[in-house]
């Protein structure tokens, strides 16, 4: 299926012809490793071998996705910007994990968390960042050639840095936010980190009005990249969509006394609720974030815990998975197999490739 992305979401979506057609790799059938929250510590990033030969070793896995948190939000980020460095920072941290997703031998797609941009200013971090320096160097080194992957062998996608709706130029900023089509199905990442959506005083670096404007412009961008995306899904008549974000968007935890909360989230969540309706075909969302693996049907009932969280539209053909984390026993990577031929469409299973990530995975 060759798929057209057009520029643009909205009612001026074809004001401009701006249009490329990127040849999918699989007619009807693929499989993607997944997994998120990694590395959370050293010990996992010197074997980080053993996550990389356990996926390589898979012939059938033919893309990588990163669904975000490259570090723990115990440990300081990179203090970018910051000459000389923060002495509590790991300037050199992101480089290596950088490096570490050279060597899977598939196409690497990562969108950000929050940990190593949004929550950099936390004192259990070291209070060794200001955000948006951050997420500017984050968006340096990992998409710093707009329109393709990471990996071994990188692949040509759609991004939102090539790909925005002319009204909204701004939107160009958003070079994470990455399309791509597989096997009759579309594929979309937005940069929805943890963290209350970024909505949480940013410590003693807070500026409300910056921290505000950046949820807003984001939020916005990453909607209208999801509708652009479900767009494209119904003109090349796919028969699914899956989204990768990092949020966990109904984390009980969040609403607990204390929490972080999730309202800068229903936005989105509603959105995304209207298209999946609109779609009526499945659509599968994966997300890290809580740490522990699962699978639901956050939007099926409205009248549910999770269907009240953000009182969106009832959307029985959406899936969430999350995927496990990294220092959860055992340490596993998600492996996710899209059929177009098949009533269902996905199915998946985790593999294991850890025992135990806090102490030893030797």
């Amino acid at each position: 299926m060759a798929a057209v992305l057009a520029s643009g979401v909205s009612a001026d979506a074809d004001e401009r012809g701006l249009e490329r057609r990127l040849e999918p790799r699989h007619e009807h059938k693929t499989t993607i490793a997944v997994f998120g929250d990694w590395p959370y510590n050293l010990n996992l990033l010197n074997n980080a071998n053993l996550l990389l030969d356990s996926v390589n070793s898979d012939p059938e896995v033919s893309l990588v996705m990163h669904v975000g948190d490259i570090h723990s939000g115990s440990m300081p980020c990179t203090s970018a910007g910051t000459l000389p460095p923060i002495a509590a920072s790991n300037p050199g941290w992101n480089q290596q994990i950088f490096a570490a997703f050279q060597k899977f031998k598939s196409p690497v797609v990562y969108t950000p968390g929050d940990n190593e941009w949004t929550d950099c200013h936390k004192s259990k971090e070291s209070s060794s960042g200001k955000p948006l320096q951050e997420l500017a160097a984050v968006r340096s080194l990992f998409f710093a050639r707009p329109g393709w992957t990471l990996g071994l062998h990188e692949m040509e996608v759609y991004s939102q840095a090539k790909y925005f709706s002319p009204s909204y130029p701004a939107d160009a900023q958003f070079v994470e936010n990455m399309i791509w089509v597989d096997a009759r199905t579309v594929f979309v990442t937005v940069n929805m980190p943890g963290s209350d959506n970024d909505g949480l005083p940013w410590s003693s670096v807070e500026d409300k009005t910056a921290r505000e404007a950046e949820i807003a412009a984001r939020t916005d961008a990453d909607i209208r990249w999801l509708q652009a995306a479900f767009n494209l899904a119904e003109r090349e008549h796919a028969a699914a969509v899956v989204i990768g974000l990092q949020a966990d968007m109904w984390d009980p935890a969040a609403l607990a006394a204390g929490g972080d909360g999730l309202d800068r989230y229903t936005g989105f969540v509603r959105e995304l609720a209207n298209q999946a309706v609109r779609f009526r075909r499945p659509v599968l969302l994966i997300n890290g974030d809580s740490h522990l693996y699962g699978s639901d049907r956050p939007l099926a009932d409205p009248s549910s815990a999770t269907g009240k969280i953000h009182n969106a539209a009832a959307a029985a053909n959406l899936t969430r998975i999350t995927v496990q984390g990294s220092t959860n026993a055992p340490g596993e990577w998600l492996r996710l197999t899209i059929d177009a031929r098949t009533p269902g469409v996905f199915s998946w299973k985790n593999v294991a490739y850890c025992v135990d990530p806090l102490t030893s995975c030797k």
